[in-house]
């Protein structure tokens, strides 16, 4: 009976490494991508000319109470940093099936609702997420450009106050695009991104 659990025990931790992202971590050279904007347009790093330094990836979606109580500090990230090469690329990853509320059209109407001027693009497929390796929303990636590669710098979440702005005295992403226009390393380079877990796609 005991190796029958074992045996079973291992197939699940095995089954759920080759589901679970496999993740970029700080140093890693983020894959690009390219995905439908809400204006129906396609947007990824290379072709994004405001990411002239690097960019703020936000996987992030329009259901979940935190990317909800996020996105007016999201959408300051966006207008403070943009003007300076590092502008907010706001991804959805989740499955519109499950959760009808992430649709495309429906991100187009949140976005007209909150004013969003980033690109919020649609994972559709969940290929980037997975790539990626985001596992929340919202779950930010920080990226330089340099040369011809974007670089991962930061991982993990925007401050250590989900639910007041105000009261967050580490700012997670703040800190670490001021090291980079500064021409430093950020100090802190991952923390656990805070939030709903992406909701895949069930397999058929």
């Amino acid at each position: 009976m005991k190796t029958i659990v074992m045996a079973t025990a291992a197939l699940i931790t095995m089954s759920f490494s080759m589901m679970a992202p496999a993740g970029l971590k700080p140093g890693d050279a983020a894959t690009d991508f390219k995905l439908m904007n809400i204006d129906s347009s396609m947007i990824g790093l290379s072709s994004y000319k405001q990411a002239s330094k690097g960019a703020i990836v936000i996987f992030t979606c329009n259901h979940c109470p935190f990317s909800i109580a996020y996105e007016d500090r999201i959408i300051a990230l966006h207008e403070k940093y943009a003007v300076k090469g590092y502008p907010v690329i706001a991804i959805n990853p989740n499955d519109a099936v499950q959760y009808p509320s992430d649709g495309f059209s429906e991100m187009q109407v949140r976005a007209k609702e909150k004013g969003f001027k980033f690109p919020y693009l649609h994972d559709e497929t969940q290929a980037v997420a997975k790539a990626w390796g985001a596992e929340r929303t919202p779950h930010v990636f920080v990226v330089k450009k340099e040369k011809k590669k974007w670089m991962v710098k930061f991982v993990g979440a925007i401050d250590n106050n989900t639910d007041d702005a105000a009261a967050a005295d580490k700012k997670y992403t703040e800190m670490a695009v001021d090291a980079l226009l500064a021409g430093k390393e950020p100090e802190i380079k991952s923390v656990k991104a805070i939030g709903c877990g992406v909701k895949w796609k069930k397999a058929k």
